[in-house]
């Protein structure tokens, strides 16, 4: 009996339909973007300036610490990051002048055409290397947010208008001058918690 001979696969189009596969893949699947934090750092200073030292009043300073397991700290006291928007915005505002709060410097901003206590606080964020990715940023939002808020609030008081993104840009400027947004960040340490 003849033995037969199994017929050959033509593979001649077979680099043709892997290199279409490729292309499809390419085309259709979708790319994580980087989720991240937009800032505007300052402009770099023109010349060297001599060292100051700048005596900053413990009142003016709001420490918001994470630890490694994700516990926030405001104020050297645990807090729930649902309520740390509204503890932000207390601190960011001192509207009563509360004495644990950031003292006021009273100044005429033409854009409000009014004189207005600005307060000084500053809110330094802190975390221990151990702290999650999300948790800092999470954190992050709701202090940009508690500011954000403020600023809204006093586009509405100021202007009239529900949205700080409402205003002209000059309004806006008397807004900024009235509450900037400082948020320190320091370098990550080990805090505890472990």
């Amino acid at each position: 009996m003849a033995r037969r001979v199994a017929p050959e696969i033509n593979g001649g189009s077979l680099a043709d339909i892997a290199f279409l596969l490729l292309i499809f893949f390419l085309v259709t699947t979708t790319m994580d973007v980087d989720t991240g934090i937009a800032r505007k750092l300052p402009p770099m200073p023109e010349e060297p300036k001599e060292k100051v030292d700048i005596d900053i009043k413990k009142r003016n300073v709001c420490v918001v610490l994470i630890n490694s397991q994700d516990q926030i700290l405001f104020r050297n006291r645990p807090m729930n990051v649902d309520n740390l928007r509204e503890a932000a915005k207390e601190f960011i505002k001192n509207e009563f002048d509360d004495e644990d709060l950031p003292e006021k410097e009273y100044k005429f901003i033409p854009e409000l055409n009014k004189e207005v206590g600005i307060p000084k606080g500053v809110i330094s964020l802190q975390n221990d290397r151990g702290t999650s990715y999300g948790v800092y940023i999470l954190v992050q939002n709701e202090l940009v947010a508690a500011f954000n808020e403020v600023r809204d609030e006093a586009a509405m008081k100021y202007f009239g208008k529900p949205k700080f993104d409402d205003l002209t840009e000059y309004e806006q400027e008397g807004i900024k001058t009235l509450y900037p947004q400082r948020i320190s960040e320091a370098e990550p340490k080990n805090i505890g918690g472990n």
